[in-house]
């Protein structure tokens, strides 16, 4: 209890600690909070929550991986023009890779022949929308990014909107305070990636990069918050057991 106590703080005084060096655009001390901001959540997840979920838990594994080589690569220099970026693939891989897991673990809990064939129609709106989205935020990049950074990008995208199309789907089924949570991080993530696109790619203003690092934290405070909630058959065994 002593040691969650001291994590939760912790978390809070890293939180503000980034969100302060974002402000000021000192983006190495940042990328350094940042890294340590993931790391200390995945470990509170891993101490606070009895009933840990293994996709979950490689979700925070892979987002902390990617995380990790952001903050090396500040100390490796790299000659673009005779070497790719590797930093920028395998750490968009990982984040790929930890959505990806995140996905496996909301449709792992939902009963998909049962939600397809009461959501059908909403399902297919949602892939149009989705497929519509993804053209539009990667066609903002196709001019300033080489094919296979294209082909990244526009994969990355792909799964965030299956990630938030998941998240939305799982909650009109549900209709807890989980499902809640779950579709309160895919939107803030959503948008924390669509504001660091337009960071990246359209305008460098650091307000845009302060409010995606505000949303990628609330993100992860909603992430946690779900959760920290037991599956709802969880709650039953819970409340058996208690009763006996």
């Amino acid at each position: 209890m002593q040691l969650e106590r001291i994590l939760k703080i912790t978390l809070i005084t890293l939180c503000l600690i980034f969100l302060s060096l974002q402000i000021f655009s000192l983006e190495f001390q940042a990328s350094g909070a940042r890294v340590s901001l993931v790391l200390l959540l995945t470990l509170l997840y891993y101490v606070r929550v009895e009933r840990k979920r293994l996709f979950f838990l490689l979700f925070l594994l892979c987002f902390s991986l990617a995380e990790l080589l952001g903050f090396i690569s500040y100390f490796i220099e790299i000659d673009y023009d005779t070497s790719p970026d590797y930093f920028y693939y395998l750490g968009n891989g990982f984040y790929i890779l930890s959505y990806i897991f995140l996905i496996i673990r909301v449709l792992r809990d939902m009963e998909l022949k049962t939600v397809i064939r009461k959501f059908w129609i909403h399902l297919i709106v949602l892939t149009v929308l989705d497929v519509f989205c993804v053209i539009i935020l990667s066609g903002t990049t196709k001019n300033l990014l080489s094919v296979n950074e294209f082909s990244m990008e526009f994969f990355y995208n792909a799964v965030i909107m299956v990630l938030l199309t998941v998240a939305m789907i799982n909650y009109m089924s549900k209709n807890t305070q989980k499902s809640m949570n779950l579709l309160l991080g895919a939107i803030f993530i959503f948008f924390s990636e669509v504001i660091q696109m337009t960071y990246f790619y359209i305008s460098d203003i650091n307000i845009l990069n302060v409010m995606c690092s505000l949303f990628l934290v609330l993100a992860f405070l909603f992430f946690y918050l779900q959760a920290r909630i037991p599956l709802e058959s969880e709650q039953k065994t819970i409340q058996q057991d208690i009763q006996v």
